[in-house]
């Protein structure tokens, strides 16, 4: 059985005796750590009984009774060991250091440290230590440069998740100051900014020739962070090869780390330099670099060990609510499992990460638009062909269906498409454009046992794919 170390602490059930605040507390003023309920010091697991009333009361405990504010530090998950169900409290470091109980203040009674596999009371002058380095410059601390901010996207990204924003949910997001102004993370969350992010694609392998400069913002970073998303998603072309037993699928990139490498620079990025994310894309590789490099007491040891400080809470819980991001620290070990450290480059003021392409991919694409040019050629030769093709592929689909087809990349969910179809009847919607998609096996549904989960998303088919192609190509 494992045992406990310095980044993890085993308690075998959740009572009104267990002081679960103080071994968060003492991981949040260190490098984070977790928690797991359900598993005895000795490493013996016997479960929760009760995961769902536990998990809330847990939940309740860290954020009521621990300041400063631990919103966007630590996550409450379930996970399986041995066949029994246990309770994992994922917590980061904090940039607000000291932590404490409320109750206590900061006392040797209310701050904890670890130290070895213990939570130890911190001493007075430590306490003051840390006080006076507490960084202050959190966008949570910062005001907005404006004050006439609306918040119309974020409610609708929260509505689509069940979770409706209340008329407390500025307090309750962490985007009012101290004195109650608006912040400059709610800046970020507004309907309108002055933040820009570009995506550019250049070709060669150097910055001197410009083909494209993609610019998206000026709104909700939520809703810029799903255009850049999809735009990064479309240039990650992939290639299909047909076997005799399955259909291999590739892409340039691994889709999975480049999701998670977007979303990170997004989240991470030092706003407070206001220097946005940008995200270029050359023919050998494509960069993501983000304004400011490791947190201060970081080393990049420590980095690539698990050790997590999140610098914008604010934006970390609102981006886990709408479920961008799954659990806390889990990233950074998706990103290294598919490209390495390497794929890391630590600066000054910068953090760059770089992922080359896959070159099998590259050169099959490559392969791929050599025939097709050389196709087109033939058809020019020999035009009494073209005529049989199109009649096959387009008449008996209806121009709502060719419309919902062009604008899908990969999943989406049922309001992603009627925003961008900019369709306000949902029944018309679903009737004229969704349900015929499906019929005529265009779009399938991501979850298809479960038609109306609320996770529901919607995506191609193969045979939605190519009509794609050839409604584009056709110039439809």
């Amino acid at each position: 059985m494992s045992r406990e170390t310095n980044r993890i602490e085993y308690k075998r059930q959740l009572s009104e005796e267990l002081d679960l605040e103080k071994e968060v507390i003492a991981f949040l003023n260190k490098e984070g750590g977790i928690i797991y309920i359900g598993i005895d010091n000795d490493g013996t697991v016997v479960g929760v009984q009760d995961v769902d009333h536990d998990m809330l009361k847990i939940k309740d405990r860290i954020k009521n009774n621990i300041q400063p504010s631990v919103m966007g530090l630590f996550d409450v998950v379930e996970e399986e060991r041995e066949e029994k169900t246990v309770i994992k409290i994922i917590v980061a470091g904090g940039s607000e250091k000291p932590y404490f109980k409320k109750k206590y203040g900061m006392t040797e009674k209310g701050c904890f440290i670890r130290i070895g596999t213990a939570s130890e009371p911190m001493p007075q002058k430590m306490i003051e230590e840390l006080f006076s380095k507490r960084t202050r410059t959190s966008l949570r601390n910062i005001p907005s440069p404006r004050q006439d901010l609306t918040f119309e996207q974020l409610r609708i990204y929260y509505e689509e998740k069940k979770k409706p924003l209340n008329k407390n949910f500025l307090k309750n997001l962490e985007l009012l100051t101290d004195g109650n102004q608006l912040n400059y993370a709610a800046y970020l969350m507004a309907d309108e900014n002055g933040l820009s992010v570009k995506v550019a694609r250049y070709r060669g392998m150097d910055r001197v020739n410009l083909l494209e400069n993609n610019e998206y913002g000026y709104c909700s970073l939520v809703k810029a962070t799903k255009s850049v998303l999809d735009k990064i998603n479309i240039e990650n072309a992939t290639y299909a090869r047909i076997t005799s037993k399955e259909r291999i699928e590739k892409r340039l990139w691994d889709e999975v780390a480049l999701r998670e490498a977007i979303i990170n620079a997004m989240v991470h990025n030092d706003y407070s330099r206001e220097i946005p994310p940008k995200f270029e894309i050359f023919s050998d590789r494509i960069e993501i670099t983000s304004a400011g490099s490791l947190p201060e007491g970081i080393s990049e040891e420590d980095f690539f060990d698990g050790v997590s400080v999140p610098k914008n809470k604010e934006l970390m819980r609102i981006f886990r609510d709408l479920e961008l991001v799954e659990q806390l620290g889990s990233g950074i070990p998706r990103i290294l499992h598919a490209y390495g450290k390497e794929s890391f480059r630590f600066m000054d003021n910068f953090t760059r990460i770089s992922f080359p392409v896959d070159k099998e991919v590259q050169s099959a694409l490559e392969e791929q638009a050599r025939d097709q040019v050389t196709d087109q050629v033939s058809d020019q030769v020999t035009p009494q062909v073209t005529p049989q093709v199109t009649p096959q592929v387009t008449p008996q689909v209806s121009d709502q269906v060719k419309d919902l087809l062009k604008v899908m990349t990969h999943e989406h969910t049922r309001r992603e498409l009627q925003e961008m179809l900019q369709l306000t009847d949902r029944e018309y919607f679903r009737k004229e454009y969704l349900i015929k998609a499906i019929d005529g096996g265009f779009v399938t549904l991501t979850i298809p046992d479960k038609p109306n989960s609320s996770k529901q998303k919607y995506r191609l088919t193969q045979k939605g794919e190519n009509l794609k192609k050839v409604l584009s190509n056709e110039g439809i």
